[in-house]
């Protein structure tokens, strides 16, 4: 069990800082330090509460939507519990009510209000949240990373890691208990995002310059956007709760936003629309038909769909990104504190 000490002064933030995490509708958000953890707000930002154990950090915090429920692990120079385990704290009794415990580092945990998914270099465990029981476990290829990302809806759960092979994803449905595998990239997986019903994935590989919007359902190509002609580490992907936009942040110090085709949403207005509409695609059909052949010889590079907007920060600096609610509202966390 940890004991929570007085609150001390902080070092400066880009020393004591080990991971940011949003929770699941992306209200919150989570930092993990050398000396403890802190969860603040994201409309108003302000610190919501924060814990201080002298000389105990942590890798990895992950907040359950809003309530006092965290999934906590070890980190820094000096653990107070092994990094190999999951500590589930109560903040309301700022206690640990259990723990999971397994033989090597944990690289990543994702929660839900039903199960913990706990990633390991080589594995995913499953458990129920309940009773802290393992539901299911399956191998991956090398995982450094953590790379995992689950739904949200209590119909069903989608679960996206990678799959065996390089480039490859594994997409778990349940409770239907079916798979499907998806090459998504060629080069290794350096992130990924899911849409809040499992419906869309972006994934993104360590070349770093094209993402890809996948349908986890039949596992088809949805749509494909170009960060960048030069190579790029992906830090973070998000998209909005309508899937109607995607952001990229690298280490390129840009966080690129994009418009994407796969918002139902709007489908009925985009009909509507595109009624009213028909006139003026009539009489420049030819035109666009005449371009569209043309492009059919343009390389790839000139063929490609570009961000609609982009914000310059700090170069090299590690950045999450989150869209908020208003759908419009991108939520950026740096990992130098600003």
């Amino acid at each position: 069990m940890l004991h929570q000490s007085q609150p001390s002064s902080p070092p400066s933030p880009s020393s004591s800082l080990l991971s940011l995490s949003f929770n699941q509708d992306h209200t919150c958000f989570s930092a993990s330090t050398k000396t403890g953890f802190r969860v603040f707000s994201c409309d108003p930002l302000r610190q919501l509460f924060r814990r201080v154990f002298p000389g105990v950090g942590f890798s990895h915090v992950e907040m359950l939507h809003q309530t006092n429920i965290l999934a906590l692990v070890g980190g820094g120079l000096h653990p107070q519990f092994p990094r190999s385990s999951v500590v589930i704290w109560d903040d309301y009794r700022c206690e640990s009510v259990g723990m999971l415990s397994f033989r090597s580092a944990v690289r990543g945990v994702r929660l839900r209000q039903d199960w913990i998914v706990v990633v390991l270099e080589f594995m995913v465990f499953v458990y129920r949240f309940v009773d802290l029981k393992v539901l299911c476990q399956f191998g991956t290829c090398e995982n450094p990373k953590g790379l995992c990302v689950v739904s949200q809806l209590k119909e069903s759960m989608v679960l996206v890691c990678p799959g065996l092979q390089r480039g490859h994803v594994r997409v778990e449905h349940y409770p239907k208990n079916k798979i499907n595998y998806i090459r998504a990239h060629d080069s290794r997986l350096a992130c990924l995002a899911l849409t809040i019903d499992g419906k869309f994935l972006a994934t993104a590989s360590t070349k770093g310059t094209l993402i890809r919007v996948f349908d986890t359902g039949n596992g088809a190509l949805l749509q494909e956007v170009r960060r960048g002609a030069i190579s790029a580490e992906i830090y973070s992907l998000a998209f909005s709760s309508t899937a109607q936009w995607l952001a990229v942040s690298s280490d390129k110090g840009t966080v690129h936003v994009f418009c994407l085709k796969v918002d139902i949403s709007n489908s009925e207005h985009k009909r509507s629309q595109s009624s009213s509409n028909s006139d003026a695609s009539i009489t420049s059909s030819s035109s666009y038909l005449s371009f569209n052949k043309f492009r059919r010889v343009l390389p790839n590079y000139f063929n490609s769909e570009w961000s609609v907007a982009q914000f310059r920060l700090h170069e090299g600096c590690r950045y999450s990104v989150a869209f908020g609610d208003p759908n419009n509202i991108l939520t950026i966390l740096g990992m130098d504190g600003r």
